[in-house]
């Protein structure tokens, strides 16, 4: 179903007697194929608001994330959460929505520096599952109530409701951007060198470690933006700091930094590679040992080592992944493979319980997204 106004939506589900499985573009699909007719946002489209001087922006949940971006571009804005393309991971086709990319979360490399794409929001507009149309928060940052149903939303996978409309905040590109690089090192030093950049005065704005394989030495990445005198100014001094860690370069070629975290932030080096894919939430000292746990897998760390997604061979069972959290803390969430054994990580009971209460409130009729039942705050939480 393709409903093309927030009202037929509305009437879609007061009178459904079957469930859904809700989409926006249908690139990112979670959990693997689930029960339900496909429920998709695509038609509710367009950009109903946008402030440049005010740096907010609305736009209807189906609108194509290409528009929002190409419309920011113009005005020398952007999303600075840097959402994830996962089409090349996934394999699939059609085009990100910007309902989709609140829905699930998504946000990128420039997460350590500026927050999650649910730090960004400001206003909903859904569609519950009796059939309600909910509006919650504001259009723009002086006029923001309800904040906790905003960002509930951010990271519910369609469970609690159907995004109609977002209002969310937007920034001003960077004019410069450059990319101090260390070659050679193991994962725990390069994990050592990313924590250090982050603790430096220096607004470091990506922070990532490639280890080594057959394409080539470990590369460990920190990202810097901002004016060229800045960014210049910045990497010279970053490099004095990590000078022990050897041979330091630095590109400020903009095109070459500007695909270097593209590809990392859409995992390029995971596309057309068989195999399952984890995205593991960890303390960043503890991701080299967690990783060694993990004979056979093969890691890209981000996040200053924070976020660690790991391709696994095909099948691999949850437990072995989630075992060598267990003592840490840390959870993991499968983005590629079988959906047996759960996509999400188990919660606490007194946290399920929480989580249950607000999917009956919400979908009583459990028409929204089911069989999707654990994750979906933990998720909202990284």
């Amino acid at each position: 179903m393709e409903p093309e106004s927030e009202a037929e939506l509305a009437a879609i589900l007061a009178g459904a007697e079957a469930p859904f499985r809700v989409q926006g573009g249908g690139t990112r699909p979670v959990g693997g194929a689930r029960d339900g007719v496909p429920l998709t946002t695509r038609r509710l489209s367009g950009i109903t608001l946008y402030e440049p001087g005010a740096l907010t922006m609305v736009a209807r949940a189906g609108t194509p994330l290409a528009e929002i971006e190409a419309t920011l571009a113009a005005e020398g804005q952007r999303l600075a959460f840097e959402p994830m393309d996962h089409r090349g991971l996934l394999g699939t086709s059609g085009e990100p929505t910007i309902g989709g990319v609140f829905a699930a979360n998504v946000s990128g490399p420039r997460r350590i520096q500026v927050g999650a794409a649910r730090d960004f929001l400001l206003g909903v507009r859904f569609v519950d599952g009796r059939g309600q149309v909910i509006r919650n928060g504001g259009r723009v940052m002086k006029n923001v109530t309800g904040y906790d149903l905003v960002k509930l939303m951010a990271g519910s996978f369609g469970t609690l409701g159907v995004l109609t409309e977002l209002s969310f905040k937007v920034l001003p590109g960077a004019k410069s951007a450059g990319t101090v690089e260390i070659t050679g090192q193991d994962d725990a030093s390069a994990i050592t060198a990313l924590s250090r950049a982050l603790a430096s005065p220096f607004e470091v704005s990506g922070a990532a470690h490639l280890p080594g394989g057959g394409d080539g030495p470990a590369r460990t990445l920190i990202r810097l933006e901002g004016s060229q005198g800045s960014v210049a100014y910045r990497a010279g001094r970053l490099q004095e700091a990590l000078a022990q860690f050897g041979d330091l370069g630095f590109d400020h070629d903009g095109e070459a930094v500007a695909g270097i975290w593209r590809d990392l932030r859409d995992l390029r080096r995971f596309h057309g590679r068989d195999g399952d894919v984890w995205r593991l939430s960890v303390k960043p000292s503890d991701a080299p040992g967690i990783v060694a746990a993990l004979p056979g897998s093969e890691a890209i760390y981000d996040w200053g080592g924070g976020l660690v997604w790991l391709l696994v061979p095909r099948g691999t069972a949850p437990a072995k992944i989630r075992t060598p959290l267990a003592e840490t803390g840390g959870h993991a969430t499968r983005i590629r493979g079988e959906a047996g054994g759960g996509t999400f990580q188990p919660l606490p009971a007194p946290v399920a319980a929480l989580q249950e209460g607000l999917r009956r409130k919400f979908d009583p009729r459990g028409l929204l997204n089911p069989g999707l039942m654990d994750g979906p705050a933990q998720m909202a939480s990284d």
